[in-house]
């Protein structure tokens, strides 16, 4: 546990110098002498609208780290775990209480960086309905690391509001745990939930203000 916090706190301060590159799954777990870690993007389809009037179009959940930043759930390895999929699993539950068993089948990258420590961030993704995504919401407030490692769940916000001071645009201007931010932005345009120019003209108007 302080370990992890540890490690945690080291990887913020250094999260500006660390370099990360995309990699196939394949080389990545043939990479030796590297930490890997995998993390979920749990998402569902949401017909709500902010204020009446704003389309919320997807829920897509992050979380609060206990060291300010934010991340997707999910954390290093522990030695002993056969594969990306069981430490994923064991972290899901251990941040969320979450039961929804994610496979390689919710795969969907894979980063490395080498300095300042070698790193390899895997990225899973499971769409849920609503009511799932809801249910996991009310879960990870029970869940072993809440208040702890983990400070809270938070939704992203893929609207942006008028003349581009809210939404995504001032999300993406927070702080982010290691490369969280450009692993959000490829599953957003990955699995279609944004276009690409949805996507560029949210980080044009990030940059902006």
């Amino acid at each position: 546990m302080v370990l992890r916090w540890v490690l945690g706190a080291l990887s913020v301060a250094m999260a500006e110098k660390a370099r990360y590159r995309r990699v196939e799954r394949a080389h990545a777990l043939g990479l030796r002498g590297f930490r890997h870690a995998s993390h979920a993007m749990l998402y569902a389809p949401s017909d709500e609208m902010l204020f009446g009037r704003i389309p919320v179009r997807y829920a897509v959940l992050m979380q609060m780290r206990f060291d300010g930043t934010l991340g997707f759930p999910g954390g290093f390895l522990d030695p002993g775990e056969a594969c990306l999929e069981d430490g994923l699993n064991r972290e899901l539950q251990e941040e969320m209480g979450c039961n929804v068993r994610l496979t390689e089948a919710d795969y969907l990258c894979s980063h490395v960086c080498q300095h300042p420590r070698p790193i390899v961030n895997h990225l899973y993704a499971r769409k849920l309905t609503l009511a799932e995504l809801q249910a996991l919401e009310v879960s990870a407030v029970q869940a072993r690391d809440h208040g702890g490692e983990v400070l809270g769940m938070v939704r992203v916000p893929l609207y942006t509001l008028r003349g581009g001071r809210g939404g995504l645009p001032t999300f993406l201007r927070n702080r982010f745990i290691g490369n969280a931010r450009d692993q959000l932005l490829y599953a957003l345009r990955k699995l279609g939930i944004m276009t690409p120019g949805e996507l560029q003209a949210a980080e044009d108007a990030s940059r902006a203000h």
